[in-house]
């Protein structure tokens, strides 16, 4: 067997043992229930870190259902369950349904097993782009509910037959809240609005990512009080609707390198005493 076959397999072996390491700690994360007691206090980034004494998002409430609530990932900063409940409100004095609220983090922040690379330090959440009315559901019927893409197979644009003035409104009406960072979207869908209302200042906030074709990434600012936290660079000035969009729809982008085989992030030290805490 040759030698760069032989190196070839080593990386993949290695590779499948970090993948696996990978899963087991975000499975010891996911096992735990309930938020770890004491103040809150927000650890690492949302991609490495946690979250201590975090708050529970209700079910439902004025403007909002929770949905697929036995993941048990509904928890978050204060600031973060106060937005999500803004935003609901707000949505719904504009004409809104009910808008459908997916993950924020887990009781404890921390890595998940499925969905997400982020959401770990409770200032995270998703919504979905989903603008029909809306009963209210019972919990269990709210665990089936499918999420439907407004991106046409490929992703070069928007689809015309369900992407509507609607959603360009609710999404708008997100970025312009209070207190929010940026709002990810699916490039083709941040491209329609750059379409629609290129130079307005609202869309500096909105950004492209993968995926994020059915749903809406919300993300706040690490809180003034949590020094622990670790942010990240404020969008770049400008509207967004540039080469750095234009990027998103080369080769280049539809083909990100395979993961690097290496050390593995480690979690900030006090992460652990936030895991198991009692």
């Amino acid at each position: 067997m040759g030698k760069a076959l032989l190196g070839f397999l080593a990386a993949l072996l290695a590779q499948g043992a970090a993948m696996a390491q990978d899963i087991s700690r975000a499975e010891s994360w996911g096992a735990v229930a309930t938020p770890s007691p004491g103040p809150v206090r927000v650890i690492g980034s949302t991609g490495l870190g946690c979250i201590a004494g975090a708050v529970e998002l209700p079910n439902q409430g004025p403007g909002w259902q929770s949905v697929r609530i036995s993941r048990n990932r509904h928890w978050g900063h204060p600031a973060m369950v106060g937005w999500v409940q803004a935003f609901a409100g707000r949505a719904r004095a504009e004409g809104f349904p009910d808008l459908w609220i997916g993950d924020l983090s887990q009781p404890r922040g921390g890595p998940m097993t499925f969905g997400h690379a982020s959401h770990q330090a409770g200032i995270d959440a998703d919504i979905w782009l989903d603008v029909n009315p809306k009963p209210l559901l019972p919990a269990a019927q709210r665990e089936r509910i499918p999420e439907v893409s407004l991106v046409l197979p490929g992703g070069s644009a928007v689809d015309p037959a369900r992407f509507t003035d609607r959603h360009v409104a609710l999404i708008r009406l997100a970025a312009q809240m209070p207190g929010l960072d940026r709002l990810l979207v699916n490039a083709a869908i941040k491209q329609e609005l750059c379409r629609r209302h290129r130079g307005e200042p609202w869309l500096r906030r909105v950004r492209p990512w993968r995926g994020h074709d059915a749903h809406m990434h919300i993300r706040l600012p690490c809180p003034a009080d949590q020094p622990e936290c670790r942010g990240i660079a404020p969008p770049p000035p400008g509207d967004g609707c540039d080469a750095t969009l234009a990027w998103w729809f080369t080769e280049e982008a539809r083909r990100p390198p395979p993961r690097r085989v290496g050390p593995r992030p480690v979690m900030p030290v006090a992460c652990a005493g936030v895991l198991t805490a009692r």
